[in-house]
């Protein structure tokens, strides 16, 4: 090998050396300086911190310009975020007591409240919002083009406002749309911190190890969090941001700490001095960390690619937190390393302390490493059978935003989905609002064109009810408010909004000079579909072959890094055919909500995240591996003897993970649960039938061709290897 191509690995290699002996002989210091780090980025992130602004539009797409034709025309209510008060009165909404209370409850919300748009069902262009028995009405408020954020206050006011009214006995009050839905208040984080807790005393014995990957992760989001508020300037940061960055940070940083102890504890185990094993901890360990994180940073990076607003602030801010935990992982725990000494293994379990924590022959994983290895082929086939059965749903995904008929029953906003699917049918939870821009037509032919296109709205089998057009003052904006004969989540009303765009209103408005857009949040929401299932490849692709790169510098292998890039594919996959089994097939009912398309933005978080940790535990096996095979030149023991002495350090690891991320589970939002058990089966099927079964078996296959690179490369690839 050249010696140019050395210099990478053996500067990285005296980098940590040196500062795993600056941060250990200088613990004070350190540790005061990540104190003082933390206070300081809290403080500012205090003052000068942004708010969050959940931002999913599309610019250049059909519905937003229909939002944006609708705002410049003078419908702004209209155009942005709104819902519903939905009534249903066993005596008629037309009662005089029902009418009093609605009407004076009403009038009470447009008082004093300028930017709210309140529609009525009790004037003369309302009585389509009263159901044909009339015993339901619902009134539509508007409240503009605003963030979610902005809209929230004014429609907690609207809901409170209900508090001072007489409601007559027997009426039923539910607030429709999102903007109404029930407040949920949970997190995972602290679920995630005590299932961690207890499953690193399991597998360290020791309360003082069990704290140091504890602390490493806690000092990691502190910072990460600050950095989220202070990126809440720049980017369009969304509402559940700051929890995703917790999660992750929670996972990689526990790893990583535990991956570094681990190792810290075998070097004194051998008879090292606490400072070389430090050193030595840092320079092997710590090296194959540098780099899983790295994988980690790349793979979210690759987010910036969809180019939606929230997808790159998510890949930024989650990327700062996973960078703060990294940096603590090198730093801060060499110092808090230098304080345990060989202490670490007190104030804990006897008989776990006093065991190796490497893997001898009388081990499980020693015996299941001979295992594969005497039986590669039969390991690779019996694995490979059970992922791909796993992944096998993913065929059939549908993407789609969820809505109100997948909260719980108990939620406002579900009782006003049912109240108007009842009382007019499915399809007035998605109304779709046609956009007419008539600057182009002859004026005195514009009503006979709107009433062409009512007509032809009104006449598409998909269509159940259509608003008579709307215009503006001066006539060069109309608005025809049209209502789908099926849900907002149906295969059908998916069709009816292409149907309407690629034909009705193409026959409609030829030769007229007329645009006709069609938007809503339903439209909205296919448009959103539409183009993460055509960003999405161009995504997978960047991240798969950065890593592909990365990898190849790392172990100097084509084999290696390839087969990597396809097992972790094959976890990804498995997961996600678990969250079509489990979501879209509703394969155990309700129990993890109404059965409905996936999440949009749940494979790319899916993937980014997933495929980041995967290759974690990837580098942190194979570099133990590679490690061995550097050591010995022995293919099959190295194999062997690397899975050997990882195997129940990945178990812990991916351990951890599963609860961290399963708290998402507990999670009464069906988009949370969705992203949980989609990071759950992920990190599970990777650290078993991936990590276990699939790699082991391959790379014994594959024996001395693993680490075949051919010489043109060795000549220009960087050597970047993490083996001690």
């Amino acid at each position: 090998m050249p010696a140019a191509a050395l210099l990478p690995v053996l500067a990285l290699a005296i980098v940590l050396a040196t500062l795993a002996r600056t941060c250990y002989r200088h613990r004070r210091l350190v540790i005061v300086g990540w104190i003082g780090l933390v206070i300081v980025l809290q403080s500012i992130a205090g003052v000068f911190g942004g708010d969050a602004a959940t931002d999913f539009n599309l610019p250049g797409s059909e519905s937003v310009d229909a939002q944006k034709l609708l705002e410049r025309g003078g419908f702004p209510a209209r155009a942005g975020i709104g819902g519903q008060v939905v009534v249903r009165a066993p005596q008629g909404v037309d009662d005089p007591a029902v009418k009093t209370f609605f009407e004076k409850y009403l009038g009470d919300i447009a008082a004093g409240r300028p930017g709210l748009e309140v529609r009525s069902p009790y004037v003369p262009t309302g009585r389509r919002q009263v159901s044909a028995d009339g015993k339901v009405a619902f009134a539509e408020i508007g409240f503009g083009d605003v963030t979610p954020e902005k809209a929230l206050p004014p429609a907690h006011d609207v809901k409170e406002l209900l508090n001072d009214e007489h409601v007559p006995t027997g009426v039923d009050v539910a607030f429709g749309g999102d903007i109404f839905a029930d407040e949920i208040k949970f997190s995972s984080e602290a679920f995630g911190f005590l299932a961690a807790a207890i499953i690193l005393f399991l597998a360290f014995g020791s309360v003082l190890a069990m704290g140091l990957p504890l602390a490493i992760a806690a000092f990691g989001i502190a910072c990460g969090l600050a950095l989220v508020t202070l990126w809440a300037n720049v980017f369009s940061v969304p509402g559940f941001t700051s929890s995703s960055v917790a999660i992750v940070s929670i996972g990689v940083g526990i790893d990583y700490a535990l991956f570094i102890v681990t190792r810290y504890r075998e070097e004194l185990a051998a008879g090292s001095e606490p400072e070389e094993a430090v050193v030595t901890a840092l320079s092997t360990a710590g090296r194959a960390v540098v780099f899983a994180g790295s994988t980690v940073v790349i793979s979210l990076l690759g987010l910036m690619t969809i180019r939606v607003a929230s997808m790159a602030s998510l890949a930024v801010t989650m990327a700062s937190g996973v960078l703060m935990v990294l940096l603590a992982a090198i730093t801060l725990l060499p110092a808090l390393l230098g304080f345990a000494g060989r202490n670490i293994d007190r104030l804990g379990l006897r008989h776990r302390a006093a065991a190796a924590e490497g893997s001898g022959e009388r081990s499980i994983w020693y015996r299941w490493s001979r295992y594969v290895q005497r039986r590669p082929w039969h390991v690779l086939l019996v694995g490979g059978v059970l992922v791909l059965a796993l992944a096998a749903p993913v065929l059939s995904i549908r993407l789609g935003f969820g809505d109100a008929g997948n909260r719980p029953r108990s939620d406002t906003s579900r009782r006003a989905y049912d109240l108007l699917a009842g009382g007019f049918g499915p399809g007035f939870n998605g109304p779709l609002f046609l956009a007419v821009d008539l600057g182009g037509t002859d004026a005195g032919a514009r009503q006979a064109f709107l009433a062409k296109l009512e007509s032809a709205v009104r006449a598409d089998p998909g269509v159940k009810a259509v608003v008579p057009p709307l215009v503006n003052k001066d006539g060069s904006v109309a608005l025809i408010q049209a209502f789908p004969a099926t849900s907002p989540q149906d295969k059908a009303t998916v069709a009816t909004v292409h149907r309407l765009r690629r034909q009705v209103i193409r026959d409609a408005t030829t030769g007229t000079g007329a645009e006709v857009l069609v938007g809503g949040v339903t439209p909205a929401s296919i448009d959103f579909s539409n183009y993460i299932k055509h960003a999405l490849p161009v995504f997978i692709g960047a991240v798969l072959v950065l890593s592909f790169l990365l990898l190849m510098a790392v172990f100097r292998s084509i084999l290696v890094p390839l087969k990597a890039v396809i097992m972790n594919l094959l976890s990804i996959g498995a997961a996600a055919g678990l969250v079509v089994a489990f979501f879209q097939w509703s394969w155990f009912g309700e129990l993890l909500g109404h059965p409905g398309p996936v999440e949009p933005w749940a494979p790319v978080i899916m993937f980014a995240v997933v495929f980041g940790l995967s290759m974690d535990y990837e580098v942190f096996l194979l570099s133990r591996i590679r490690e061995e095979y550097l050591r010995t030149g022995d293919n099959a023991s190295a194999v062997a003897d690397g899975l050997a002495k990882t195997a129940r350090l990945i178990t812990a690891a991916a351990a951890i993970m599963v609860f961290v991320f399963g708290g998402f589970l507990l999670s009464p939002d069906r988009g949370l649960r969705m992203l949980g058990m989609g990071l759950t089966s992920a990190v599970f099927v990777d650290a078993t039938l991936v990590r276990m079964l699939l790699v082991p078996a391959t790379m014994e296959l594959l024996g001395d061709r693993n680490w075949w690179l051919p010489r043109r490369l060795e000549r220009v690839v960087p050597h970047l290897g993490v083996e001690g």
